[in-house]
């Protein structure tokens, strides 16, 4: 089995092997392709003397020790540094296009977006819910999406690794791991600059610079500046949405005092200023009118990128931090360590009805800041026997508020929907409200969270090979996790504040006592109700209070938006989860031949519990048992009622979701000849409790799905028919299911196919690298990234509802991508690029109108772009 010292080469042992991969290598695609290391990469140094053994070899870190792509037996897929540069892959948004696997999802703001391997993702708008896709840059976990977000820039590979990973990183990573790794300082003097510039006044700027300080310290810089106009328009306000506007700057530097021990000390900063995110009207309800008599407008033309709202949105995101990786070589032993602290600041505001009427925005502030320490050690021995050891530490502070402000229109708005002008001035005198208070107090609602968040983990592999060629390996992960959290909100509505129910029955006794209202205290109505001379009167107003055609209010309960709620802690919610597990991975792999590996595994995975940080966290059932239409006094006796803490209009949902265990089964084969190449893997995968997080129309609903599974196949090949030509082929196939799922907003999913996982996705590219006799080339390349038609979810759960989920939106995916470059041998580069070349249109992902019942809001997929790059390198 071939072995690679990890990564401590430097100007004492080490030679500088110039070379990188010689033709374009595309996700899957370039996980077959065997390269040289990038010259400029001290993480991909080889001996001098292995040199002729390592031509055609890919080293990766998936295992977390450098392995030739082909050895290591886990199903990952490679896309180069240039591949990104060839392709204009400028973000992970991108990335999806060139790894079937993959799917990247950008929604409602710049920073709520999604990872998600085969077909298992979530987080991307509540920053209590963990990502089931680990993100690590250099070695370092990035907790959020929000904060894994940004342009590429030096990046020498990213890794997606397919399957739960626990067993080899820290935290987290039940779905798989995107990790990204960018290029170390050398000594040798040399940089890059490149300018793009592209339709919607694109311009994109980035570059990097790199050199010796000493002769055992070198440096780094690199940064990126992007703007573009929005490729969608605020119609009513003039403005443009869907812009790019961000920048980002990073500083490294390599200590190498002793041959043996390496210092890499990494800082950067990203800045993200934009107006996102396009939404259109597929269905208009019959709330559209409502809309309409008030003046305001929405789009109704999906591709039109046209957009009707009261507000620009607003999308500020600041990343920063720090790390320090330490590498000690102490013979076949090498300890590695990685601290890092990291920090997000996180605004947005939404208008979030999306239409010009003023009717509600939202803004979210929030922080982030976290400290993770990681130790391995890792053995690099001739014999048998070798293994990897690690300990992991996470510390994090989660900070938000929160608010939903009312619009000049929402009172009318109301009372439209309701379809009596002046209902609210009557129900206000009727339950003793101030007058013109409904719908029009400043704000909806309130909201202040926190959550801390510490864990620890010891991980590690161990690996036995008993004859040549032939390992066995045995791997584990304990974590133990605790989360403490504090949640609490305002709300100002006073129709929120009253329960429909409750208020006439407190009036029936009012009468029949014949008492002022406010004298009707609970100990008067427990009375009243458990008299025997009252009993009966008691039962009838309860009978009444029930009865639309008695009680009129209860037409009032569509417009109870955001009902007070109850915060936590409190006696009963301590306001806290705690977690531990032990995964494992049992694997055996074989080198059939030089050219040919196979494996065969089973693991485990695990993430922690995720916590609901937003208004609509509910007590569970059990803590709490409402009465009917939510009724206080009509509700049974349960430990929130009993400690007195019920509020009005209480209802159950979650606080929390419980653990994800993640288990999955694959077979494998990894092959490599001259000039073809292929990788399969099959699965079967499954995810136990699930965290599901899907929006209703008013708020979220956070629940654990029973059990989550999906088989398929990863299959993707590198053919190099002729000198200069590389063609890549990877697809996925997907058949996935919930094997138990009764607890969803849409009710029992059970045996159903979610939605928004494509059958077959496939990425296949096509390369060519014309090389003159003075050494210049041009290169050109053709991409293909197809979806299979699909449900883009599992339906809506107030707009299907009302049809019985007969009408499911879908969406299929046909992106084609052509790049052509002419590279002088004095290092300047011109080239052109397109993306989404054919201007293929598709629904990102559909929503139920908010506050809206019966509409039907999209995001559409981006237009065309393209542009030109000129590139220098020195």
């Amino acid at each position: 089995m071939h072995s690679f010292l990890p990564g401590l080469a430097g100007t004492y042992r080490f030679t500088l092997l110039a070379g990188a991969a010689a033709f374009a290598l595309g996700a899957h695609g370039a996980a077959n392709a065997q390269a040289l290391p990038d010259s400029d990469d001290a993480d991909e140094l080889v001996l001098e003397e292995d040199v002729p053994e390592a031509e055609n070899q890919i080293i990766v870190t998936a295992s977390k020790r450098e392995q030739t792509l082909q050895e290591v037996p886990i199903s990952v897929s490679v896309t180069s540094g240039e591949t990104l540069e060839q392709a204009q892959i400028r973000d992970v948004l991108d990335l999806q296009t060139v790894t079937p696997s993959l799917r990247v999802s950008q929604l409602q703001t710049s920073s709520a977006t999604t990872f998600i391997i085969r077909g298992f993702g979530n987080g991307d708008n509540n920053f209590g819910i963990e990502p089931s896709v680990g993100v690590f840059i250099d070695g370092v976990f990035r907790s959020r999406s929000a904060g894994a977000l940004g342009d590429l820039n030096n990046v020498q590979r990213i890794e997606v690794l397919n399957g739960p990973q626990s067993t080899l990183f820290g935290k987290n990573a039940s779905a798989g791991v995107i990790s990204v790794v960018t290029r170390e300082p050398q000594y040798e003097f040399g940089g890059m600059v490149e300018a793009v510039y592209g339709n919607f006044n694109q311009v994109f700027l980035r570059g990097d610079i790199t050199g010796p300080i000493t002769d055992n310290i070198a440096f780094s810089l690199d940064g990126t500046y992007q703007r573009r106009d929005g490729f969608g328009e605020i119609v009513n306000l003039d403005e443009e949405i869907n812009d790019r506007n961000r920048w980002s700057a990073r500083g490294q530097l390599l200590i190498e005092p002793t041959p043996d021990f390496k210092i890499r000390a990494i800082a950067d900063y990203a800045r993200i200023d934009e107006v996102c995110c396009q939404v259109a009207t597929l269905v208009a309800g019959p709330a559209a009118g409502a809309i309409g008599a008030l003046g305001g407008q929405f789009s109704t033309d999906f591709f039109a990128y046209e957009s009707f709202l009261n507000a620009a949105p607003v999308n500020e995101n600041d990343n920063y931090g720090g790390s320090v990786q330490m590498d000690y070589q102490a013979g076949a032993i090498s300890i590695t360590s990685i601290t890092a602290y990291r920090e997000l600041k996180n605004f947005f505001l939404t208008d979030i009805d999306f239409t010009s009427a003023d009717i509600a925005t939202e803004t979210r502030d929030q922080d982030v800041q976290t400290f993770t320490q990681e130790v391995r050690i890792a053995s690099d021995f001739d014999g048998p026997f070798n293994f990897l050891l690690g300990g992991f530490y996470f510390d994090e502070t989660i900070e938000q508020d929160s608010a939903i402000r009312n619009g000049s229109d929402f009172r009318d708005y109301g009372e439209l929907l309701a379809g009596q002008p002046g209902l609210f001035n009557q129900v206000e005198a009727g339950l003793g409200l101030p007058q013109d208070s409904i719908l029009n107090t400043p704000l909806l609602t309130s909201e202040q969270f926190r959550m801390e968040n510490t864990a620890w983990s010891v991980f590690g592999t161990f690996d036995l090979e008993p004859v040549d060629g032939l390992v066995f390996t045995v791997g584990f992960n304990y974590t133990d996790d605790a989360k403490d959290f504090a949640l609490s909100q305002q709300s100002f509505d006073p129709l929120g504040q009253v329960n429909l129910v409750d208020a006439f029955i407190v009036g029936g006794i009012a009468e029949a006592l014949q008492i002022p209202p406010g004298e009707v205290t609970p100990g008067v109505i427990n009375g009243f109700a458990t008299d025997p001379q009252t009993a009966p009167v008691f039962g009838q107003i309860t009978q009444a209070a029930l009865d639309p055609a008695a009680n009129e209010l209860l037409a009032l309960q569509a417009l109870q938006f955001q009902p007070p709620f109850l915060a936590v802690p409190n006696v009963v919610e301590p306001g806290r989860t705690r977690d531990d597990e032990l995964t494992y991975l049992l694997r055996a792999s074989y080198q059939i031949s030089p050219e040919v590996n196979v494996y065969a595994s089973y693991a485990t995975g695990f993430k922690a519990s995720s916590v609901n940080l937003s208004r609509d966290s509910r007590p569970v059932l059990g803590d709490f048992v409402p009465g009917q239409e939510l009724s206080t006094i009509l509700a049974p006796s349960s430990p929130i009622l009993d400690a007195g803490l019920a509020t009005p209009n209480l209802t159950t949902g979650s606080r929390f979701a419980g653990p994800e265990e993640a288990e999955v089964y694959e077979l494998g084969m990894k092959a490599q000849w001259d000039g073809f190449g292929f990788n399969l893997a099959l699965f079967d995968q499954s995810i136990e409790g699930f965290q599901s997080f899907a929006f209703t129309g008013l708020g979220f609903a956070l629940a654990n799905a029973g059990e989550q599974s999906v088989k398929g196949f990863e299959f993707d090949a590198t053919i190099n028919p002729v000198d200069g030509l590389v063609l890549t082929f990877a697809t996925t196939y997907l058949d996935a299911l919930y094997d138990d799922f009764t607890g969803s907003p849409l009710g029992d999913l059970t045996g159903q196919r979610p939605g928004g996982i494509p059958e077959w996705a496939i990425a296949t590219s096509a390369t060519y690298t014309h090389e003159f006799d003075s050494g210049s080339r041009i290169i050109t390349r053709v991409d293909y990234n197809h979806e299979s038609n699909e449900n883009i979810n599992e339906g809506l759960p107030t707009f299907n509802a009302q049809l019985g989920n007969t009408r499911i939106f879908r969406r299929e995916v046909n992106l084609v991508n052509a790049s052509a470059t002419l590279a002088l041998n004095n290092g300047l580069e011109i080239g052109a690029f397109a993306r989404n070349l054919l201007d293929d249109e598709y629904i990102l992902t559909v929503f139920d109108g908010v506050a809206q019942a019966g509409t039907v809001n999209g995001y559409p997929s981006a237009p065309r772009t393209y542009g030109g790059v000129v590139r220098f390198r020195f």
